[in-house]
């Protein structure tokens, strides 16, 4: 008898190679598809992550930054007229 087993050819080295091309891109999918589940979830847990309440300073900043603004929009229709 002889051995039937057959040396390599292009037909068979072609089925081995994409056996892992399906493998090697649901790899990359998956990386993928991971990183962006990530990325969501740190922007979200910012986004809602509660704000500091405001202090006395920060309060009496935002006052005088609303009236200088009054104040010029006052000039301003002033020098309009």
């Amino acid at each position: 008898m002889t051995d039937q087993t057959t040396a390599p050819n292009a037909a068979n080295a072609g089925e081995q190679a994409r056996v892992g091309v399906p493998l090697g891109r649901t790899l990359v999918w998956l990386g993928i598809a991971g990183a962006s589940a990530a990325l969501t979830f740190f922007v979200l847990r910012a986004a809602l992550r509660p704000q500091p309440a405001s202090d006395e300073t920060t309060e009496r900043i935002q006052a005088l930054i609303d009236e200088a603004n009054r104040l010029i929009k006052t000039l301003d229709e002033k020098k309009s007229t």
